[in-house]
């Protein structure tokens, strides 16, 4: 590693290649990066705390990129991964790919060694390049004179069409050395884009007496929800959402018949009512959300509007009209002047609505629904949750009311545990505010280190666990296979003793009553919770 001299009093020293990164960082918008540092970033970790970013230190490099997102969702702030070289690099891919599939514009800085020494020095080295290619929109090498440019060229990729993950390379001589004279950054900013011919897609609409909007990513991403509520007023549509899009619209809002993607007792109900209608709208809709029932979800002729960011070749559905560009303007646009027209005249939507909300109800006994129950009772407005994948996360996602946008956030992509911790700990961090986190045994165990992480950030998370120390959705789908149960058990361990030792607050709950006390106690206190909710996996069984 090079060993910059100090200079005489009164000097100021030219920036760093690392100085340079950092500057043009905070210039976009970042606050925080989260990470663990090694030697191969050290000088980057300094440069950032001196341009006004702080450096967070997290537990494992997969939990620091989920962090980043939560930070993102709350703040918009540019969500920056920092990591070592080797083990570094290698513990971050889940949240890489996550971010691929989840379409978060996550920047993933790494440290790596010198080309030359690279030829001859092997220990932690092999290519950052070759293993994370397939799972970035792009991947960059520094090189002197280059950081501004390769910063602006990596914001410029992950922001546009569908965000996405890219990753930069980061040489320890670039990152230490003086840097050279660059030329300013040109602004590469994507411009908003509507196609030039809506007339097609209006006289759809303007025919259309059952029209149908699908909402997705794309909207939440382009905080577009202002739009589409327009949108729904002109047309007289009601609105599915997937699990990311919920809260685009209030879900107390009559025209919002619920969430779907995951659950097949949801998917039944709702699949009549696509059935009638005489026009889909897909509003940004991302069918990387949703699971194998979403293959060719209606017939080719059904007349389908699909309004996209970006156009992908997924084959999961048809389309008689792909329109490509900014989704929000594309609703703005096809909605002025439409004439207002009657539509649904027998009613099916509240139909469907109140048929959704019955059959998910919950049971009058103690189990996941009543947790959820008790908790969206106490949370107060606006409160942000996040939700670990696993069987609790289907039903939650069925079964919780979002009153604004991501404020349900979860990996509906990639689908991996150990999300809901720390993206709660960016949400926190980014908001201020009591964070909730529902994560099962198996999902808390992944990442309980990260409870320390809350603890040095003195952050108001509340973290409810769901104990019924198994596998439940494997169970399950063991089960429907009529396989033997294998590897989905595991043994008890006492989560509030945990959290106490940890710096928290713990406690085990087997009622609503006391989850209810010990949530609004929770949600006053200045540190994190744990409530360990036990439930019986059995409750599980045909709920979702």
């Amino acid at each position: 590693m090079t060993i910059q001299t100090p200079l005489p009093a009164g000097l100021v020293a030219e920036p760093t290649g690392a100085d340079v990164i950092a500057s043009r960082l905070k210039a976009a918008g970042a606050t925080h990066a989260f990470g663990i540092p090694g030697g191969e970033v050290l000088a980057l970790v300094d440069a950032l705390g001196r341009a006004g970013i702080r450096f967070e230190l997290a537990r494992h490099e997969n939990a620091a990129g989920f962090m980043a997102e939560g930070l993102w969702h709350v703040t918009g702030a540019v969500p920056i991964l920092v990591a070592t070289l080797g083990p570094g690099v290698s513990n971050a891919v889940t949240a890489i790919a996550h971010a691929q599939q989840d379409r978060v514009p996550l920047l993933f800085i790494t440290g790596c060694v010198d080309q030359a020494l690279a030829e001859s020095y092997t220990h932690q080295v092999f290519d950052h390049q070759a293993l994370l290619r397939p799972i970035v929109k792009a991947s960059f090498r520094a090189a002197p004179g280059t950081e501004a440019l390769v910063i602006d060229k990596a914001l410029a990729i992950a922001r546009s069409g569908r965000p996405g993950p890219v990753h930069i390379d980061l040489p320890i001589a670039v990152a230490e050395a003086r840097a050279k004279p660059s030329p300013a950054a040109a602004a590469m900013a994507p411009a908003a884009s509507i196609p030039a011919d809506l007339e097609v897609a209006r006289a759809m609409l303007a025919a259309a007496r059952r029209p149908l909007v699908l909402a997705g990513l794309d909207l939440v991403n382009e905080n577009a929800a202002d739009a589409l509520r327009r949108f729904l007023d002109r047309t007289g549509a009601p609105l599915l959402t997937t699990y990311k899009g919920k809260g685009l619209v209030r879900e107390d809002d009559p025209r919002v018949i619920g969430g779907v993607g995951l659950s097949p007792k949801a998917d039944a109900l709702v699949r009549p009512l696509i059935e009638a209608a005489d026009l889909i709208v897909l509003a940004g809709y991302d069918p990387i959300e949703m699971r194998q029932g979403w293959r060719h979800p209606w017939p080719a002729d059904k007349p389908v509007i699909d309004i996209v960011a970006q156009a992908l070749p997924h084959g999961m559905h048809s389309a008689t009209l792909l329109l490509e560009g900014q989704v929000g303007s594309i609703l703005e646009r096809l909605g002025e002047g439409l004439p207002p027209a009657a539509t649904w005249p027998d009613r099916e939507p509240a139909r469907t609505r109140a048929d959704l909300r019955a059959t998910f109800a919950a049971p009058s006994a103690w189990g996941p629904h009543a947790v959820f129950d008790t908790l969206r009772a106490v949370a107060p407005h606006a409160t942000i949750a996040t939700a670990d994948s696993g069987a609790h996360r289907i039903l939650l996602s069925q079964v919780w009311s979002c009153d604004g946008p991501r404020r349900l956030l979860q990996s509906t992509g990639l689908c991996t545990m150990g999300c809901a911790l720390p993206l709660a700990t960016g949400a926190a961090l980014g908001s201020g505010q009591p964070t909730l986190c529902f994560v099962g045994d198996a999902g808390l165990e992944m990442v309980l280190g990260e409870l320390a992480t809350l603890r040095d950030l003195a952050l108001p998370v509340v973290v409810v666990v769901l104990v019924d120390q198994s596998l439940g959705l494997i169970a399950l789908k063991q089960k429907q296979m009529g396989l033997a149960r294998a590897g989905v058990d595991f043994g008890a361990s006492d989560f509030a003793a945990v959290a106490q030792a940890m710096g928290g607050h713990g406690a085990t709950i087997s009622d609503a009553a006391t989850l209810a006390r010990e949530a609004k106690d929770a949600f006053a206190r200045p540190g994190f919770s744990v409530l360990a909710c036990r439930i019986d996996a059995a409750a599980y069984e045909g709920a979702f």
